[in-house]
């Protein structure tokens, strides 16, 4: 049996759609993963965290599966604030990469199509999002429609 690669990551289902925050320590994955779940709760959208900090990935079908450690199942970091726990699924399919945008330069206009490679042989489409934006969830619902559905 091999072992899941346990990625640096915050994974949530939003709908049925599971999002996948990946990217430098300090970026922002849990608060933004936090901030999509609040607004597609607004939204009346089932929501759920399925793991925050680690990420065990496995792959079902070629589908990217997330699951979560049982020791930190439910619960999520936001910076500054502590622990808090959430409503939580314990494994989900994923379907975005969410990654840090860039404001300025060559790259403010990411590529259409961009996958971003997670670990070896686990990849999914990218979507780019800056951090401190007030409505993330509708900015990833403007790129992917899908979100939620």
């Amino acid at each position: 049996m091999t072992t899941a690669p346990n990625i640096h990551a915050t994974a949530i289902m939003v709908g049925r759609t599971g999002l996948l925050f990946s990217g430098p320590s300090g970026w922002g994955k849990s608060m933004l993963a936090f901030t999509c779940m609040t607004e597609a709760r607004r939204l009346g959208l089932f929501t759920a965290l399925v793991a925050d900090d680690q990420v065990l990935l496995s792959k079902e079908a070629g589908t990217v599966i997330a699951a979560c450690p049982p020791s930190i199942a439910g619960l999520i970091e936001l910076r500054g604030t502590g622990i808090v726990r959430q409503d939580h699924i314990p494994r989900a399919p994923m379907h975005y990469a969410v990654l840090p945008g860039s404001a300025s330069g060559e790259d403010r206009v990411p590529p259409e199509g961009e996958v971003v490679s997670l670990a070896a042989g686990f990849s999914l489409p990218a979507l780019r999002l800056l951090t401190g934006v007030s409505s993330p969830l509708a900015i990833l619902m403007a790129k992917a429609p899908d979100i939620g559905h």
